[in-house]
């Protein structure tokens, strides 16, 4: 059955599941998740909700195991990214339905996880110039002996890959059935599986799609009403690291454009989920915003992060 509640995207940061200084062990992901996914459930009563995330440290998890088990065949890299989407939404899930029963409601709503993949182009210049780092650290001698491209950073030597624009979302249309019909979707996680077109097929490539990008693709795609990024700051900040620092409670798109320009959100930390936030508004979405994890129920009513209008 149809509702008429708006539609709300939220795309979990990576700390939603795992906190700056933590092993990362599944307990603790699962208490981690209490937080947001409380705010979740609460807010399902007002809003149709689809949920988003990251994957980042689970899928360099498996890279890991790879790289330390030579006596199993390795998997390619969208492969792995679909398993840490089902990964992922089962802890999501598991955590949404106790939630949910803790509220007495747990049997008026439901919820679903979609193993989601997103079309890229195969001409797309990230692929000429691979610049995203995962997975596990080597030495210097190490690198000059895989078969991929590495990059250095500060703790050593990184494989590189791709990081195309997300075109589409290949289940936009079953996201939008579903939504409709009431169900709490967890999809495109770890920003997509990136497949090319060949034909009619799709075919895997290894790549990796900023999730926040695709959250504003599937926003769009589904007629979301609002998008809302929860990290692990209070929302987007001007003079940031310096005695100027300052958040911002609002911005215009004009404003949007005005700071970037300016160099105030770098490409590496807040630059990529203001560009996903802006690209929602211009594409006609109402209203985004970024906030902290714990505080997602204050940004969706318009009282806590930095919030961007038309």
């Amino acid at each position: 059955m149809k509702t008429d509640k708006q539609t709300l995207l939220i795309a979990l940061g990576g700390n939603a599941l795992i906190r700056k200084g933590q092993k990362g062990n599944v307990r603790e992901q699962f208490e981690n998740l209490k937080v947001p996914v409380r705010q979740i459930a609460r807010l399902s009563r007002k809003y149709r909700i689809i949920i988003t995330h990251g994957n980042g440290p689970q899928v360099g998890n498996l890279l890991l195991q790879q790289e330390g088990c030579a006596g199993v065949p390795t998997l390619p890299l969208e492969i792995l990214v679909a398993q840490t989407q089902g990964q992922i939404g089962y802890m999501i899930e598991s955590s949404l339905d106790t939630a949910l029963m803790e509220m007495g409601i747990h049997t008026n709503q439901h919820f679903i996880t979609l193993i989601s993949y997103v079309v890229v182009d195969e001409n797309d210049p990230g692929f000429k110039k691979p610049v995203k780092p995962i997975g596990p650290v080597f030495t210097k001698a190490q690198a000059e002996q895989l078969p991929y491209p590495t990059v250095e950073t500060a703790n050593g030597f990184r494989r590189v890959v791709a990081s195309p624009e997300p075109l589409t979302i290949v289940e936009k249309r079953e996201i939008k059935t579903l939504i409709e019909q009431d169900f709490i979707v967890i999809c495109c996680g770890g920003g997509g599986i990136p497949v090319i077109r060949e034909g009619r097929a799709f075919s895997g490539v290894d790549a990796v799609i900023d999730k926040d990008l695709a959250s504003a693709k599937l926003s769009e795609e589904v007629g979301a009403d609002i998008f809302l990024i929860a990290s692990d700051v209070d929302g987007a900040m001007i003079h940031f690291g310096t005695q100027k620092q300052e958040l911002l409670r609002e911005m215009t798109l004009a404003q949007v454009n005005q700071y970037m320009a300016e160099g105030h959100f770098p490409d590496g930390s807040m630059g990529p989920k203001v560009d996903a936030l802006a690209r929602f508004i211009q594409k006609g979405g109402k209203r985004a915003a970024i906030t902290s994890i714990d505080k997602i129920e204050s940004a969706v009513d318009g009282q806590a992060g930095t919030q961007i209008v038309p």
